[in-house]
């Protein structure tokens, strides 16, 4: 047996129950800790970090330049014949409770360079499309991919590393912390140690360099 509602009470039903499925909606969203920073056109951008959060970056090709600092916070600096060409240029930052997420993305096509200061004791996890790619003065885990180009990273004492992996598929691996060097095509090599960092770096075409 069916039972019917008048029209009114219905839809006072109905309008309760879109209400309370959007206030769970947006108790949801509150409850999650995430917290997103978008910022476009802008030659430089900055923004508080958590402390001990690993950082994931997304960086747009270009002469990029990643460098450990001792503020706890990510700044990145836009420069280059071409940066004023940047109306396009998107920062994306995401900080959720485990980790922090960066995306850089637009910008000129050449004469483009990206410095970007992070907190030097984070875990790096850094993609880039192709350029020139410098990492010094992070002392975490680090696992950087670049898919054409010259990736070098300073890696600071090879003793703080637990497992290093390093790989180009074609083009040199030069590692003289570590005692390696290798020239051609798929060229790699693994360490093992006793400290506790690990390195994974991986270069598609163009030359790796450990330092």
């Amino acid at each position: 047996m069916r039972t019917y509602l008048p029209s009114g009470i219905a839809c006072l039903v109905l309008c309760l129950g879109v209400s309370s499925s959007i206030s769970n909606a947006n108790d949801g969203s509150q409850s999650g800790s995430k917290n997103v920073t978008i910022r476009t056109g802008e030659p430089h951008f900055e923004a508080q970090l958590p402390s001990g959060v690993p950082l994931r970056l997304y960086v747009r090709s270009g002469d990029i330049r990643v460098v450990g600092s001792n503020d706890s916070k990510i700044s990145v600096d836009l420069s280059g014949k071409n940066s004023q060409k940047i109306d396009d240029v998107k920062h994306r930052l995401e900080v959720r409770g485990g980790y922090a997420e960066f995306h850089l993305s637009g910008g000129p096509r050449n004469e483009f360079q990206i410095t970007i200061h992070l907190p030097q004791n984070c875990d790096l996890y850094l993609r880039v499309p192709a350029g020139d790619v410098t990492v010094e003065g992070i002392s975490g885990n680090k696992d950087i991919e670049l898919h054409a180009g010259d990736l070098s990273i300073h890696v600071g004492n090879p003793e703080e590393y637990s497992h290093v992996d390093a790989s180009v598929n074609a083009g040199d691996v030069e590692a003289s912390p570590f005692g390696e060097s290798r020239s051609g095509l798929f060229r790699s090599f693994k360490k093992s140690g006793s400290g506790k960092y690990t390195l994974h770096a991986h270069v598609g075409a163009g030359d790796l360099s450990l330092l």
